[in-house]
This record gives C-alpha cells, structure tokens and sequence, in this order.
C-alpha cells in the first residue's frame, strides 16, 4: 500500500463558459501543480465540484490528470457517490485510468439511515473490493454525516484502507483517531486552517482547498514542522487563517477560483448553479493576498 503523505490540492474543474469541463485548462493548472512542492492532487474532491460532474467527466478528469502529472506525485481520486454498487464502479473506472487511492465521502441523502453499521459496512466492502486503497473523506459540514472516531478506528484495521481526511474540524475527534490509530494509517487535515495542529498531534499532511492557491506555502508549513522549525511553521499557519477562510467558508467555490485566477493558475468559473465571485469579493481576496505577501498577476 502507498503511502499517503504530504500537501495535496483538491484541484478545481475547469469549466468553459458554457458550462462544458475544460479539460485542456485542468490540464494546464495540473501541469503548473505538479511542479510545486504537492504531493499530488486530489481530482474530484469537493472544490473540484465533483457533485455537478457526470460519471463520464469523472474519470476522463482523473485521466487528465494522471497523464499530466509527474509520475511520482500521487492521483488521489474522489469517488463516494450514493450507492455501494455506482461507488465502486467509479473506483474500479479511476483505477484502471490511474488512480493511485480512492477519497470516499460518505453517502448523505438518507442521513438517518448512514448509522455507523450502515457506514462500517459500506467502507468494508469497497475496501475488500477496491482495487486501489481507500481514504476515508469525512466531510459533516457539506454532507450532514459524521464520521465517528470509533468507527474510523474500526476502519483502520482493515488493511485496504489507508487513512482519513477530516474535514470536519473537530480537533478533538481527530485527535482520538491519532490516538489509537494503527501505524501507517494516514490522518489528514482536510483544511489549511488546523493543518499545523494535526500534524502536531501526529497527523502526516492536509487536503487543503487553500492549497489550489498558494501550494509551495502549505506544503512549507509542513516542511518546517517536519525539520523541527515550529516558531516558523506557527507563524505561517497563524497568517495563512484569513486566506484560507476567505476561499472556503467566507466565499466558497467561486471565491477559490478568483483567488487561483488572481496568482497565476487558470481557476475560472464555477459550473451552476454555483456562481462566480463578484468585484467587491474580488476586492477583499486582493487585499488578503497582498498582506500574506503573495504576488498576483
């Protein structure tokens, strides 16, 4: 099994403005990616709009970008969908085309239904079936189901799942899977903003939508842990909070993709219903980059 580690930018879908993926675009920005200081990318995560895309567009996108990434830096493909069986046919399709592991969300539309005998059993047989390992992407803030640390660590037993994004927040609840996890299971902040904090408890990298903007600075953050500069490392964690909020909670998708417009990669349009980021949104990004000391263009 590959091990999973470093910074990863769940890397935006390109769209032209009829709304078509652009996949000539994806490609350009994984091409200017891949010669940062990432890890990989994640395709298909949720700043790749991975909901609004076909079945079709998501494989040919994981594709894409495999074929135009390094061969060292990993292809983590997003692949939850509702049910079992569509799952893990995506799984299968992105493997064949490259995939290095499999980043599955939980399924969400029948919440009272996604118990943790529902969500064990779900993870279990894809990762017995998987072809490829499997991340766990626990994400309560869009799908409305969490994923509990004593599940999680049930999970880590098994030995086609590799780790867990956590997107969810809760130090605390990650804190209890880096507690008890086994050796090898990988736990990742699935935010810029506690990126520092889970690696310090012993987490081993981030998928970080801020990281589509500024990737070289979020993978120096872990850099300067890993050589044991933590004053540097927490002072770059500490200035990269209004940035990171200002592409994710503050203003969402269309905000990341004027922010990756504004320093060089071709971020575009968001695919609708979501819309772009207006002027005065424009404005205030500006404002955040040039305080953090990044050029734009």
């Amino acid at each position: 099994m590959k091990k999973v580690h470093g910074i990863f930018a769940p890397i935006a879908t390109a769209f032209d403005a009829s709304g078509e993926v652009d996949y000539s675009t994806f490609a350009e920005n994984t091409v200017a990616f891949g010669a940062t200081k990432l890890s990989g990318l994640v395709v298909l995560g949720s700043n790749g709009e991975f909901t609004l895309l076909s079945h079709e567009e998501k494989v040919k996108l994981v594709e894409t970008a495999r074929n135009h990434l390094p061969a060292e830096k990993m292809v983590i493909a997003g692949t939850g969908c509702e049910s079992f069986r569509e799952t893990l046919q995506l799984t299968k399709e992105c493997a064949a085309v490259g995939a290095d592991v499999a980043l599955v969300v939980t399924p969400n539309y029948y919440k009272k239904d996604m118990n943790e005998a529902a969500l064990g059993n779900f993870y279990t047989m894809l990762a017995d079936a998987s072809p490829i390992p499997v991340m766990i992407y626990n994400m309560p803030g869009n799908s409305g189901v969490n994923v509990p640390s004593s599940l999680t660590l049930k999970l880590a037993a098994h030995p086609n799942i590799t780790g867990i994004k956590d997107s969810g927040g809760n130090i605390v609840q990650i804190s209890e899977v880096l507690a008890k996890a086994p050796e090898g299971f990988s736990v990742f902040a699935g935010s810029g903003s506690y990126l520092l904090a889970t690696l310090l408890l012993g987490g081993v990298g981030g998928t970080l939508a801020v990281a589509n903007v500024v990737p070289d600075y979020c993978a120096e953050i872990q850099e300067n842990f890993e050589k044991g500069d933590l004053e540097k490392a927490r002072k770059m964690q500490l200035a990269l909070l209004p940035l990171n909020a200002a592409v994710t909670s503050r203003f969402g998708i269309g905000g990341m993709k004027a922010a990756m417009d504004m320093v060089g990669f071709k971020g575009g349009l968001p695919r609708l219903p979501i819309l772009p980021a207006g002027e005065e949104t424009r404005k205030e990004i500006a404002r955040i980059l040039k305080e953090l000391g990044i050029p734009t263009v």
